[in-house]
């Protein structure tokens, strides 16, 4: 079973570079389905999840060539004679079930099972399904499977009840190539939204308002390849802030747009971490004296990232006072809780609302990692805590992160990647997603 062993307590120092966005290469590289000319994403970070995505679309036929040293991917997806997903890479990951809108925009016709990925919550497409079937999709689930048709998608206007990320991207590429004039109302504004937006536009799409809540797209008959860069990984560079803080210790992350991290660096603020500014994609983030407890409540962007919701709580594990942290986005995204609790914290959870009581250490001890976020979370903590903390499950991480051992190596941090036979880890459980 394959693990992490960290020895705590060194406050981390240095500089660090983020890579490129996992949320917004995901829907890029299915963005690349439109269109049967190449495509070249560059700043392509080396992740499960990428990985992934890439067999999905060498599943559905397309020519993919990955070079992940130098962060260069290139798409030439043809006629895509293949428009059905197998089971097996759809369950691995939620982010598979982005090819919808594509295929059905190109090929009239999909079918994919119902999506996996991270267990944290319910996550239902049927804001997806909804906002397609409101361009003429037709859409028929049976035995976990979504089957979709369409005799030509027709813009419509288009309003989603919830600000959901996924839902806003697939509408927007199957938008791009449907006949007419589509209005998305109360779109999700992330920034991974205006990146897939801009993508978007460089392949010949027609799209304004991306970045706001309502957004207009034009289609166009069809579209072609393009060049294009991804935007810095926020969640990273944002967990990468809270190691140097929750350590002790005095952090630079760079390759980062500041503008992206605003809720967090305000909330870092608020807790008495020394945070500032340092170049144009460089933020400082260092300890001051110790960090006093805050209340945390996630929201669509730009309001806190659930995405950091877990590795903010370990810092809150250890501040002073009593925090109050409200989940609104995701019912299932205190299942780091435990493992934080084994730690020595002291937090209870009750429905969508976790009481923090701060306390002055954690100790190490072995923990399980239930999901992406929460995997990060629990590092975390174990860089901060005296000793030494087994971190299993480790291969959520890496959907996410990639090389972050090395990189928190780097800023000093002691952490040693280690095999052990699975009897040996019974006792801390196992953990899909």
């Amino acid at each position: 079973m394959e693990q992490l062993l960290i020895r705590g307590g060194i406050p981390l120092r240095g500089r660090v570079q983020v890579n490129g966005s996992k949320n917004a290469c995901l829907p890029i590289i299915a963005a690349t389905l439109l269109t049967n000319e190449s495509t070249i994403v560059e700043g392509v970070p080396d992740l499960l999840d990428v990985r992934t995505m890439i067999s999905v679309l060498k599943g559905l036929g397309a020519s993919v060539d990955y070079q992940p040293e130098r962060g260069l991917l290139r798409i030439t997806p043809g006629d895509l004679p293949q428009t059905a997903l197998p089971a097996d890479l759809a369950g691995r990951m939620r982010a598979s079930f982005l090819v919808l809108g594509p295929l059905l925009a190109r090929k009239k016709e999909v079918q994919l099972p119902l999506p996996g990925g991270c267990a944290i919550g319910s996550r239902p497409v049927d804001l997806h399904l909804k906002g397609l079937a409101a361009m003429g999709a037709c859409f028929n689930i049976a035995k976990g499977s979504v089957e979709g048709i369409s005799g030509g998608l027709q813009g419509a206007r288009i309003y989603l009840d919830f600000p959901s990320v996924g839902a806003t991207e697939n509408i927007i590429m199957a938008a791009t190539l449907a006949r007419g004039t589509t209005i998305l109302e109360n779109a999700a504004t992330e920034p991974e939204i205006v990146d897939l937006a801009n993508c978007l536009n460089s392949m010949g799409a027609q799209i304004v308002g991306a970045g706001t809540s309502r957004i207009r797209i034009e289609g166009v008959p069809q579209l072609g390849g393009t060049r294009h860069v991804v935007i810095p990984d926020r969640i990273e560079a944002g967990t990468l802030l809270l190691a140097g803080v929750i350590t002790g210790g005095d952090v630079v992350v760079e390759h980062v747009l500041p503008d992206h991290l605003k809720s967090l660096l305000a909330k870092l603020t608020e807790a008495g971490a020394v945070v500032e500014e340092a170049g144009p994609s460089a933020v400082r983030a260092a300890a001051g004296d110790r960090i006093t407890a805050v209340d945390l409540k996630t929201m669509p962007y730009p309001g806190f990232s659930t995405d950091l919701q877990p590795q903010f709580m370990a810092l809150l594990a250890l501040a002073e006072g009593t925090s109050m942290v409200i989940e609104t986005v995701f019912e299932n995204r205190f299942r780091h809780v435990e493992g934080l609790n084994s730690m020595g914290a002291q937090i209870k959870v009750e429905g969508r609302h976790a009481i923090v009581q701060g306390r002055p250490s954690l100790t190490g001890a072995p923990v399980a990692a239930p999901d992406l976020r929460g995997a990060a979370a629990l590092l975390l903590a174990a860089l901060a805590a005296e000793g030494e903390t087994k971190l299993y499950g480790v291969h959520h991480l890496w959907r996410g992160h990639s090389r972050l051992e090395e990189r928190l190596g780097s800023l000093g941090a002691r952490i040693e990647f280690v095999s052990e036979e699975p009897e040996q880890a019974l006792n801390i459980g196992s953990h899909s997603g």
